[in-house]
């Protein structure tokens, strides 16, 4: 079966586009003014998700990365509060997700770094996870890696204290936490050791690992080798997730292009993809050809 592909927030188009809002316009309000505001937004990108939903299942896509901004200020009590009375209209939506074959994922920001020395960032490390789980759990997602939670090493050199992090985690989010490679801190050797002692998936990432190794071709033995390795990570291999983007000013710029114009051959073996390409549906389109030709060598 050809691979899965996934649209990673928002689409190049308008089709699917969130609201936000800035601490310093949020803070200018009253208590009463910063809730309406919040919660304007809150059920404007509920509705914003239900579409991109729609958008999703018309284009035959069957991964979809929720935005982590998609409810700002929700790992504050104010919004922690909004959201919970919005929470049978986001149970709604998740199940509707679920009914339409959708997986949905996340991608916690930069600031989340479990292996920091600090002991505060690792504090409001978990707040921002916890923060994800809850939107996750409102969504009716289960606590598995169906449902990932994807988040780089952070500091390097700190694999021991990462794993200690991951161990002390709460349910909710250790049961959907994911690691990924990346280009400077963690390679995907690196990365695939820590997912192994602390029992959670790995996510791959080809670009990262090419960036990483400074190799000339995704058609390097250690591509392959790190995706059959990876998979092995995942409770269900079927579920396993991997990321594609290609450099924009040549194969090794960590940037990424527009679209995907290289893929890995070995990634004709990947169950899910999530396409992190600055096209973002476009450059799913412009796999529809690579997918053809899987299907009809399947078949």
């Amino acid at each position: 079966m050809p691979p899965h592909l996934g649209l990673v927030c928002i689409t190049v188009s308008k089709e699917v586009r969130y609201r936000t809002v800035t601490r310093k316009r949020l803070l200018e309000q009253s208590l009463d003014g910063q809730r309406k505001i919040l919660e304007d937004i809150f059920r404007d990108n509920i509705q914003t998700f239900d579409g991109a939903m729609r958008y999703c299942q018309q284009n035959g896509i069957s991964l979809y990365r929720l935005p982590s901004s998609i409810f700002p200020f929700s790992d504050e009590p104010i919004g922690r509060d909004i959201l919970e009375t919005l929470a049978p209209i986001l149970a709604r939506s998740g199940e509707r997700a679920t009914s339409a074959g959708i997986r949905l994922v996340m991608h916690p920001d930069q600031f989340v770094v479990l292996s920091s020395d600090s002991p505060a960032v690792v504090e409001n490390s978990v707040k921002i996870l916890q923060m994800h789980a809850d939107i996750m759990d409102l969504l009716k997602q289960p606590r598995s890696p169906w449902a990932i939670l994807e988040i780089h090493g952070g500091k390097s050199d700190r694999a021991d204290a990462l794993v200690a992090s991951i161990g002390r985690l709460p349910e909710a989010i250790r049961s959907r936490l994911a690691l990924e490679n990346d280009e400077y801190s963690y390679s995907a050797e690196e990365i695939h050791a820590i997912c192994k002692r602390a029992g959670v998936p790995m996510v791959f990432d080809a670009h990262h690992h090419i960036v990483h190794e400074k190799l000339d071709s995704y058609e390097h033995p250690s591509v392959a080798e790190m995706l059959a390795k990876a998979r092995d990570t995942w409770p269900d291999p079927a579920q396993q997730l991997v990321h594609i983007s290609n450099g924009r000013e040549g194969f090794n710029d960590r940037q990424h292009a527009d679209l995907i114009a290289t893929m890995p051959s070995s990634y004709a073996g990947a169950p899910w993809i999530e396409i992190e390409a600055k096209s973002k549906e476009e450059a799913i389109a412009g796999l529809r050809p690579w997918l053809g030709t899987l299907a009809t060598q399947a078949g």
